[in-house]
């Protein structure tokens, strides 16, 4: 039948996209159903992440950094510059832009690869099948072998504070401002926090960053937690750690935030509110019950290793199970769900996802922090390079962060990589290579690096590791 597939996939973000098309690349026959419509209602494809998140949020940052580089750095290196000025519309024309043609592109690639697109909302039952309420309102019923979902996440909603009027905002509004606010809160100091903070900071809000617990990217090393959180004061952002929101009013046009830390109440006013405190699986009225599909307490879909839910032939990848909320890391997962589907045996290594955060400098890491290994009470070397001592970080003047190499003692295998650095998102990839193929600290010192590179630091890194660093003092054994 004309609506029977082998492989039918729930959502066209990273995730899902990259499924479906590796699924046709197989020769299964495969068809995506995407609900996304744009500002204008007009279907979108790409999910969250190419519509109103990572996308759009590094276009703004790109286009912030280069408007402070003029702004502050320019004269450093020789280049005058006046009259300068952030012209906000034109950048989100240029950051919408972007997202249309990385969205068209999507819908192209999918056409292309002869996968058969339904745009609307889809909803599991039973029996390999799946109901789809297309935008005009039609319905039609699907059937596959093989359900793949992969609807995404949502951002979190907090009671103290929702959404109101255009001044409270989550970080798809955050996207959206036409000029820059004299004052901006942002609730939550997370990645997206960060992130959009970094933004508004840059063009010129007095931006102050509510973070409910007491350290800042708890995730993260905290020695990188601590650089970054010396980089972030001396570009002018207030981070407030403990600092737990209790209520928010409208008054005047403006929003009055209510916090409490430590044993004391406090309120501040701001033009805007950022709420950026994490997202939540989009898996509400998705599934019927008789389908099988188990959810956990917070709405994730129980899957194994394998992306396999309880259900025989419904598999479920990305941000809606568990794991960290990433694209790469739902790419993967996808990619890997399609090729089990055609009988081949990949697997994803959820032991080396890497972790970006797109400031300046960037955050990047892979593996086990130094918290992790003294928890777990493993023995280790650490080997560690400023980058204000790289002559290409001087050259293109950007000294600030480090690069950490973290080491089994007894064996040298690599255990993590914590960077904060310029381009550190390029330069987690080396690490993430190297880890993956399990190669040692040594190994990674006896790689011949390019002069001059900001990667030259990950060499150097790894090679303080034994105390054979070059351009630094080592750390005596």
């Amino acid at each position: 039948m004309a609506n029977d597939f082998d492989v039918l996939v729930i959502g066209a973000g990273p995730a899902g996209y990259h499924a479906a098309i590796r699924s046709s690349q197989l020769g299964l026959k495969t068809a995506i159903v995407e609900k996304w419509l744009n500002s204008s209602g007009e279907p979108a494809y790409g999910g969250t992440c190419l519509n109103v998140g990572c996308i759009p949020s590094k276009a703004l940052l790109e286009a912030s950094h280069k408007y402070i580089e003029a702004r502050d750095e320019f004269d450093d290196i020789g280049i005058k510059i006046s009259k300068l000025v952030a012209d906000i519309p034109a950048m989100m024309e240029r950051k919408n832009r972007v997202v249309a043609d990385l969205t068209s592109g999507v819908s192209a690639l999918l056409k292309t690869n002869k996968v058969k697109q339904y745009e609307g909302v889809a909803k599991v039952l039973g029996n390999s099948e799946v109901n789809v309420t297309l935008h005009n309102a039609e319905k039609v019923k699907l059937s596959a072998e093989n359900i793949i979902i992969a609807t995404g996440s949502v951002p979190i909603d907090i009671k103290p504070c929702p959404l109101t009027d255009n001044l409270i905002v989550d970080s798809s509004g955050a996207l959206e401002f036409d000029s820059v606010p004299k004052r901006i809160g942002v609730i939550g100091s997370g990645i997206i926090g960060l992130e959009l903070g970094s933004v508004w900071s840059r063009l010129g809000s007095e931006v102050v960053l509510l973070e409910a617990l007491e350290d800042l990217l708890p995730v993260c090393d905290s020695q990188v937690s601590k650089e970054a959180a010396k980089e972030f004061k001396k570009q002018g952002m207030d981070i407030r750690l403990g600092a737990r929101v209790t209520g928010s009013q409208i008054k005047n046009g403006k929003v009055e935030i209510s916090y409490s830390s430590g044993d004391k109440d406090y309120s501040e006013i701001f033009d805007k509110v950022i709420v950026a405190v994490g997202r939540r699986p989009y898996s509400n009225e998705l599934v019927s019950p008789e389908a099988g599909v188990a959810l956990d307490e917070r709405g994730f879909i129980a899957v194994n290793e394998y992306c396999m839910t309880d259900a025989p032939g419904i598999y479920a990848v990305g941000d809606v199970v568990r794991g960290p909320m990433l694209a790469h890391k739902g790419m993967e997962e996808g990619i890997m769900v399609a090729e089990r589907i055609a009988g081949k045996l990949p697997q994803v290594n959820y032991d080396l996802v890497p972790s970006v955060v797109y400031t300046h400098p960037e955050i990047a890491w892979v593996g086990k922090n130094e918290e992790d290994l003294k928890g777990a009470g493993e023995d280790y070397s650490v080997g560690v390079f400023p980058m204000r001592a790289s002559g290409r970080a001087m050259a293109s003047n950007s000294t600030s962060g480090l690069i950490k190499v973290l080491a089994d003692k007894h064996t040298d295998q690599i255990l993590g990589v914590h960077i904060i650095a310029s381009h550190a998102s390029e330069m987690i990839a080396e690490a993430v290579i190297a880890m993956e193929y399990m190669a040692s600290a040594e190994d990674l010192g006896l790689t011949m690096f390019a002069h001059p590179t900001l990667s030259e630091g990950l060499h150097e890194a790894a090679l303080a590791v034994s105390g054979r660093a070059i351009h630094v003092s080592n750390r005596k054994k």
